[in-house]
């Protein structure tokens, strides 16, 4: 049986469901971005500062250590494919 969350006194219950029922969820960090969208560390970096790619979060509050939400990237890279598809047409 899955132990369960601890509750955290920031979180509200909607909250609480939403990390249950995301528990894959994985930060990656930049190389694994890079490998991912074939994009250079700088050129990451730009996009997301113009809005234009998923924005990167503090691994640890306060940290200078910055991470990306895995779903966050696949989703763009799909969109990417998407965008390809409807260009061809």
């Amino acid at each position: 049986m899955p132990k369960p969350l601890k509750r955290d006194l920031n979180q509200s219950p909607n909250n609480l469901e939403t990390a249950n029922s995301q528990r894959n969820i994985r930060i990656i960090r930049v190389k694994d971005v890079m490998l991912k969208t074939g994009l250079s560390k700088s050129h990451i970096y730009l996009l997301a500062n113009k809005g234009l790619f998923p924005s990167s979060l503090a691994i640890v509050p306060g940290g200078a250590s910055r991470g990306w939400v895995e779903s966050e990237v696949d989703d763009w890279v799909m969109s990417r494919i998407a965008t390809r598809k409807m260009e061809d047409c």
